[in-house]
């Protein structure tokens, strides 16, 4: 392969559109912006959400109650059948669930769910358990620590 001899791949380059060439082209007269009006001048650009002077539909809306999803607190789900990869009496916290992959992105709270079952004993520290998953794991043997979450809410 060298140089002289790349070419872009088929169908990634297009020919640029010719306006005004004539009627049988199908972009001649108006030059595909229709009839008259704002739209059809030279210079022209309607911003998002114009309505010609009229008031916008987001304006004419009320703007009112309450939203409750301001104030939600988002949990990075975690299976406990993920949590098998780990060693028998090893201690699983957040950065141990954030090295496995198992919570990916920018993660804040990690809440262990009951899909599954553990096989091993371990030390699970995170944000938030549900009831399945805290008997499954006291179960095998293991213990539930909730850390505080009210560092990691702040940060929202």
């Amino acid at each position: 392969m060298r140089l002289h001899t790349l070419k872009p791949r088929p169908g990634s380059r297009h020919r640029r559109k010719r306006l005004g060439q004539g009627e049988s082209s199908g972009l001649g007269k108006t030059s595909g912006r229709g009839g008259k009006g704002q739209s059809a001048r030279s210079g022209s650009s309607i911003r998002v959400g114009f309505e010609g002077g009229q008031m916008p539909l987001i304006r004419r809306i009320p703007k009112r109650g309450f939203n409750n999803a301001r104030h939600t607190i988002r949990y990075v789900p975690v299976n406990l059948e993920a949590l098998n990869r780990f060693d028998a009496n090893s201690v699983v916290d957040a950065e141990a669930i954030k090295k496995a992959g198992l919570a990916s992105g920018p993660v804040k709270l990690i809440k262990i769910l009951g899909n599954g079952e553990l096989k091993q004993k371990l030390t699970v520290r995170a944000h938030a358990f549900s009831a399945a998953a805290k008997t499954k794991i006291e179960g095998a043997g293991g213990t539930c620590e909730v850390i505080a979450a009210a560092a990691a809410t702040k940060e929202k």
